[in-house]
């Protein structure tokens, strides 16, 4: 995958995004009539999905993990579906950490399967016939929300708001998926993600919709690993500069910094040049999650070294409404089993 352009997120029509506009047009009418088309398709299970409106990362892997941890305690057994986005296998394939790689399955279907079976399938109907065959209640969907072969029973549209819809245009003047008026009427619930006013614009949309509006923040996890350090960081994943900011917010002395697009697959010679400058230059090497797992399960001593000398800033992602999300929750799961 590619990095995303810069002008995405700039306020205003740029020249590169009046260029692209025609285009956008185009493909935001066809994938808004695709939303809006019939499910092909309806699990046994009842299906959670948690999406987003633009390309790039909200936090939907960690708030999944999170609200999985949550329907646990209350007695539920929940598993996750997802494409198994920068994975060569197509599906449905339960995940198997011991087997697959991220070259397989992707990153984010590696770090799920930590919590609970996960299935990749490009074919979302077809994943979760494979998960009504595992021991699962309750499915949670990672990304999907633009996909209508699969019935959902409750929708949560995550928005950063820090980055909002950027200059809201789609693909490939913009970040958004569809046009945001047609995205909004798909959504039963938006999760405003951190803090900033970039996210007005949805407050806005779901407020006329009536739609229930919560709130949650994606923390760092302090590394004492990290403490007295010169760090260099790097990061492939939908917007490496919040993970930077995540470093420095919490003192950490971040000298050097590289971004690569989002589920980067790294090359033997990047990684050498990351340990080269960093041994020459006297730094420690931090990333994500994410990127440590495509760098574990990577084949070849040079991604051993650096997966062994490399230290990570986990993300947790904390949910302030959990209440009031696990009540709309229990009310969809209510209706489920009433209606069937």
């Amino acid at each position: 995958m590619s990095k995303a352009p810069d002008f995405w997120w700039k306020p205003g029509l740029t020249p590169a995004a009046v260029v692209l506009a025609p285009f956008a047009w185009l493909y935001g009418s066809i994938s808004g009539r695709r939303m809006l088309s019939r499910p092909k398709a309806r699990s046994t299970l009842p299906v959670i999905c948690i999406g987003n409106f633009v390309v790039g990362g909200t936090g939907k892997t960690p708030f999944a993990i999170e609200l999985a941890h949550r329907l646990e305690e209350e007695g539920h057994k929940p598993g996750f579906l997802l494409r198994g986005y920068g994975g060569r296998e197509k599906g449905p394939l339960l995940v198997d950490p011991d087997v697959h790689g991220a070259a397989d399955v992707g990153d984010e279907a590696l770090m799920l399967a930590q919590f609970g079976p996960t299935v990749v399938s490009a074919n979302r109907p077809s994943g979760a016939d494979l998960a009504e065959k595992q021991p699962i209640d309750v499915l949670l969907m990672d990304d999907g929300f633009q996909n209508p072969a699969l019935a959902k029973d409750l929708s949560l549209a995550l928005v950063d708001c820090a980055a909002g819809f950027g200059n809201g245009l789609c693909v490939p003047a913009g970040p958004l998926r569809a046009p945001v008026r047609t995205q909004i009427l798909k959504a039963d619930c938006l999760v405003l993600v951190g803090d900033g006013k970039a996210a007005d614009g949805a407050v806005h949309l779901a407020s006329r919709r009536a739609l229930p509006i919560l709130h949650a923040h994606a923390r760092p996890q302090p590394n004492e690993d990290l403490e007295g350090r010169k760090l260099f960081a790097f990061a492939g994943i939908g917007r490496p500069q919040k993970f930077f900011a995540s470093l420095e917010g919490l003192g950490y002395d971040v000298r050097r910094t590289r971004a690569f697009a989002d589920h980067h697959p790294y090359s033997e010679a990047e990684v050498r040049a990351l340990l080269t400058e960093a041994e020459e230059d006297g730094l420690h090497l931090v990333t994500t999650s994410k990127d440590m797992t495509r760098l574990v399960t990577s084949n070849g001593e040079l991604f051993h070294w650096i997966a062994s000398s490399t230290s990570v800033l986990d993300i947790r992602m904390e949910i302030d409404d959990e209440d009031r999300l696990m009540g709309l929750i229990r009310e969809k799961l209510r209706l489920r089993k009433f209606s069937g």
